[in-house]
């Protein structure tokens, strides 16, 4: 396996561009995930490193050597698309030891990869069935056995369990990262859903109008987001925003929210203007006493906790707290912030640096 450098990539259909200057270095063997909305750039960077897509400028490094303009059948990479791609008239060994077939093995070597790839996949008693015949998640099973056959060094997967329903993607995610960890395989994974993301991946790119938002482990990028794209992209539900009108100086440790002085982090640069204060559902905590008052306007139980929907003058939030709290609709409670988990953002939406978030925006 090897590692992925990808420096100022970009890409232009025409007058639009789909990607903008990225740049960020995937790690041999690393779970590496591309994740945000539709139209992001993510499947088109994926596509890119893959090769079936050749970029507008910048490089593409696997293992070292630079491969922006080489074509597919000279990167080594196998790809996995969302809707398996199988040959219907072929059997499920058949499929899977195509490409061993294609590029001249002898016939006893691809038997014997076939029966050990179906061996880690647990699909050894279907290699004689039709795909045709084959459960959503089974034919996604051989799609991932055609690829790992060839013992690629890198493995592109563009959202793969898009088409299966929730609970089983669900056992499918936890499938795939247990399979990486075996093979300890360079895997790049296209995903908008946030939450397998943070389920899955070691690193994540958080894409957004063709650009890098932010690049980071799943906790940085949720404890310490670039930007209010991020932040509000990134959990469920996602940060809650304060926006307000002050001044930030350097050493700061806390704002006036209207009539309520907030503690922060200490900020380590100045700004001013509109601001964004961001903070977590689970960060918000219900009490009896205090000058910053909410009201209660809804309440989501989710078993071990619940979603507490408040109305405030400074604006809505949600509140994740314990099941066992008891809250109603229309009480009245007093809201404290854990103020060392604080963002603030500034007027183009990005985070302040502070002590909280120092390392990850410079890093950024």
């Amino acid at each position: 396996m090897a590692e992925i450098v990808i420096k100022n990539l970009r890409k232009d259909f025409g007058d639009f561009t789909a990607v903008k200057e990225s740049s960020f270095t995937i790690a041999d063997g690393e779970f590496f995930m591309l994740l945000g909305p539709s139209g992001c750039g993510k499947t088109t960077t994926l596509r890119m490193i893959a090769g079936l897509e050749l970029p507008t400028s910048g490089e593409i490094y696997l293992d070292g050597e630079e491969i922006s303009r080489r074509p597919p059948s000279q990167r080594d990479i196998a790809f996995v698309f969302q809707m398996f791609a199988l040959y219907p008239h072929m059997n499920v060994r058949r499929n899977i030891s195509y490409p061993l077939v294609s590029q001249g093995m002898k016939r006893r070597d691809v038997r014997a990869k076939v029966a050990e790839v179906a061996k880690i996949l647990g699909i050894e008693d279907m290699l004689e069935k039709p795909v045709g015949g084959l459960s959503g998640g089974d034919r996604q099973r051989v799609a991932l056995g055609r690829a790992i056959v060839r013992d690629p060094k890198a493995f592109m997967m563009d959202e793969p369990l898009g088409a299966l329903d929730a609970e089983f993607r669900e056992h499918m995610a936890e499938e795939l990262r247990a399979l990486h960890d075996r093979m300890n395989a360079t895997t790049v994974y296209v995903t908008h859903d946030q939450l397998e993301a943070m389920q899955m991946g070691d690193k994540i790119v958080v894409m957004n109008n063709a650009v890098v938002e932010q690049f980071g482990t799943p906790q940085d990028i949720y404890d310490k987001p670039a930007t209010r794209f991020v932040a509000d992209f990134i959990g469920s539900p996602s940060m809650n925003f304060l926006e307000f009108d002050g001044e930030v100086a350097s050493g700061q440790t806390q704002v006036a929210l209207g009539d309520h002085q907030v503690h922060i982090p200490a900020q380590l640069e100045e700004a001013g203007g509109a601001l964004t204060l961001g903070v977590r559902p689970e960060h918000i905590k219900l009490s009896d006493h205090g000058d910053f008052r909410a009201q209660v306007m809804a309440v989501e139980y989710l078993g071990t906790t619940q979603i507490v929907v408040l109305q405030s003058n400074l604006g809505d939030l949600k509140a994740r707290v314990d099941a066992s709290m008891p809250v109603s609709v229309g009480d009245s409670v007093a809201l404290e912030f854990d103020s060392d988990t604080i963002t603030l953002f500034n007027r183009d939406g990005r985070a302040l640096r502070s002590s909280l978030n120092e390392e990850v925006i410079a890093n950024g």
